[in-house]
């Protein structure tokens, strides 16, 4: 047991770090190359519906909307991201992808639709239970983790 410990340990932090480290190297070419991997994320909770309030995207990618409001200016300089308010409340500030922020979230939306059909490409059919049970624990220890903090 204690070598399965090691192992997955290993494994996990590996993995962790290298999708990390890819994930920058791959989405930010030449056409996206004036943004970060943590911009493109931000990208990614914008989502292509448009018109998402800022108290939403900060809570899906689990920051403050101060976090939330100092990297959406950057985006809007650069032209990724548009902001208005809401004609039904006017404190309540949305944003929306521009083109070239849509450009962006199909480029990273294309990265992760390999890295997924890669996995699952590996797997056959009685597979899949167990790599949806691992997973889930890992989805849940990330979202419980930074809770307890």
């Amino acid at each position: 047991m204690e070598d399965a410990y090691k192992k997955i340990n290993y494994i996990l932090v590996r993995l962790v770090n290298e999708i990390w480290e890819l994930e920058g190297k791959t989405i930010i070419t030449d056409e996206f190359k004036d943004i970060t991997n943590n911009d493109m994320h931000v990208i990614e909770a914008i989502g292509l519906e448009g018109g998402k309030n800022m108290s939403s995207v900060a809570k899906r990618l689990n920051i403050t909307v101060g976090s939330l409001t100092t990297a959406v200016n950057n985006l809007v300089k650069k032209q990724y991201v548009e902001r208005s308010r809401s004609e039904e409340d006017r404190r309540v500030v949305l944003v929306k992808l521009t083109e070239k922020g849509i450009a962006a979230f199909k480029h990273h939306e294309e990265y992760h639709r390999q890295m997924t059909e890669t996995v699952l490409e590996k797997l056959n059919e009685e597979d899949l239970p167990v790599v949806m049970k691992v997973l889930d624990g890992l989805n849940e220890f990330f979202k419980g983790y930074g809770k307890q903090k």
